[in-house]
């Protein structure tokens, strides 16, 4: 294959401005599927190992990962999201960053195992040695595939990536259920891991046919090796700090707790992520392409973002409402004094959906730099917070985590609109909207709960469920946003659409390009 024919198929990007509403709606549709599945199997997959397994074999899992995943963010080093945004790329460049990547998971995977010792000592748990000796395997093969999965993005290959996600994930459930059925209890969660990465890498190689070249000095990756730099220290802040609540748990309180921390938190953030993890996948190629157009940019932001808050808002407050039975439910009894940390957590969760997307923003418009900054400040006042919720347990730094939440928003959201067409002030109907269905569902759903006096999980779960659905639609119908978001629904099932985020991004688009 000449280069030619590769830059045509990878690094060129300007037939994709013709065709951008199309694509993004194709793509929003595909995503939106393997979220969907993927939402299925996580859960399906966490409702028979929560009862396989226990709460401290889950804790030592996630008093590895949560080291062992900090440092692998360095096998990227920002470098795939610079080839998603970067306007013009060439088979040199990204030669080039292909090898920096593979160099840099090498030497993260061999610094990994020698702290293997040290990590075990930290926790004061022998068997975290082995754990984590198994997971820096995963390091290189995350490395060789970094560059692959940035051009599949950088071409809005969105289908191809999803049924890479599904399958990956599928291979690993399944390789620790049956691992969990004959006894192996953590090992089962570790090669879990193992295999859903093992069968990523191999897919990506198969379906993206681009192979590097040598690299190459002064190919002129200096400016992208910048964007990820900077790009990097922030995600470094951010994942530490997004982090540590889980190491400082299970230093001071043990496995069982940081089990117990770590399940209800994924489990909060599991289905908020199932509607950012595709407006994202999507938004950031779309608006990196539309960056120099302020008003179709900030249009496009704000009805996605919108989207995303009238989808997550309402599902994040049904499960503040029943965290106890939702805890029940999935992962079983032995995990009851979860529902308290879910329920606490839960409150902090209702400002993601709205923040999050914040750092659209920095990516699309090349402000790593401030970015990075602003990762540095959030994360300092988080390490405050948890340092005084360790005070009062597992309970407390859940509490003082959720405050965070409160008290930084303002900050974010002036930070980050200081430069650019978006201003602080522009978030104020999504926040308006925000509040207006998290208090209605919260309310309703308490009071059905009071009043019906429901003990078990299945029988209140699924009319509470209804009560959230009809007052969600009842305020989707009062808020002329909602209205618009309703009709967008009810033209996708009449027409038989492709789904509901196909439907809302091609309405975003058409409206965009008006």
């Amino acid at each position: 294959m000449t280069e030619k024919s590769l830059q045509n198929g990878f690094f060129d990007t300007e037939h994709l401005k013709a065709d951008l509403k199309k694509r993004s709606v194709r793509g929003g549709a595909f995503t939106l599927t393997a979220q969907i599945t993927n939402f299925f199997l996580y859960t399906g997959s966490t409702i028979i190992l929560a009862r396989l397994l226990t709460p401290q074999d889950f804790g030592l899992i996630a008093m590895v990962t949560a080291i062992t995943g900090f440092v692998g963010m360095f096998k990227d080093l920002g470098l795939s999201m610079a080839t998603i945004q970067k306007t013009e790329i060439n088979h040199e460049q990204i030669s080039t960053l292909f090898w920096i990547n593979v160099m840099l998971s090498l030497g993260i995977m061999l610094i990994t195992a020698a702290l293997a010792p040290a990590i075990a000592w930290f926790y004061k748990e022998p068997r975290l040695l082995w754990i984590t000796l198994a997971l820096t395997s995963a390091f290189i093969l995350g490395g060789l595939t970094v560059q692959h999965q940035a051009l599949l993005r950088r071409q809005m290959r969105f289908g191809t990536l999803s049924l890479i996600q599904i399958i990956s994930m599928l291979v690993g459930i399944v390789t620790a259920i049956i691992l969990a059925l004959y006894g192996a209890d953590y090992w089962a969660l570790v090669l879990m891991q193992l295999a859903t990465i093992v069968t990523n890498t191999i897919a990506v190689w198969l379906v993206c046919d681009w192979r590097p070249g040598p690299p190459v000095r002064h190919c002129g990756i200096r400016s992208m090796l910048a964007f990820g730099g900077n790009l990097t220290g922030f995600n470094f802040f951010n994942y530490f700090f997004s982090e540590i609540d889980r190491v400082l748990i299970g230093r001071y309180i043990g496995a069982g707790a940081v089990g117990l921390y770590d399940k209800a938190y994924n489990l909060l953030l599991w289905p908020l992520r199932q509607v950012n993890a595709p407006a994202s996948a999507v938004s950031i190629p779309a608006l990196s392409r539309i960056v120099d157009e302020p008003h179709r940019y900030k249009k496009a932001y704000f009805k996605i973002l919108n989207y995303i808050t009238m989808l997550a808002v309402p599902g994040i407050s049904f499960l503040l409402a029943t965290s106890d039975w939702v805890i029940r439910l999935v992962l079983g009894p032995q995990w009851d004094e979860a529902a308290r940390i879910f329920a606490i957590l839960g409150f902090g969760g209702l400002l993601i959906s709205v923040f999050n997307p914040t750092g659209w923003i920095y990516v699309t418009q090349g402000r790593t730099r401030d970015m990075l900054y602003w990762g540095f400040i959030d994360g300092g006042v988080k390490i405050l917070s948890i340092i005084i919720g360790l005070h009062w347990g597992v309970t407390g730094v859940a509490v003082t985590v959720a405050i965070r939440y409160y008290v930084m928003a303002p900050f974010c959201l002036w930070f980050c609109c200081r430069k650019g067409p978006i201003r602080s002030r522009d978030f104020l109907p999504t926040l308006f909207y925000a509040g207006i269905l998290s208090t209605s569902v919260l309310t309703t759903v308490t009071i059905f709960r009071r009043l019906s006096h429901i003990s078990d999980p299945i029988a209140g779960i699924i009319p509470a469920f209804g009560i959230a659905v009809a007052v969600t639609l009842a305020i989707f119908w009062i808020i002329p946003e909602g209205r618009s978001t309703l009709k967008v629904i009810a033209n996708s099932v009449s027409n038989k659409s492709k789904g509901f985020i196909n439907a809302r991004i091609s309405g975003i688009y058409n409206k965009v390009n008006q």
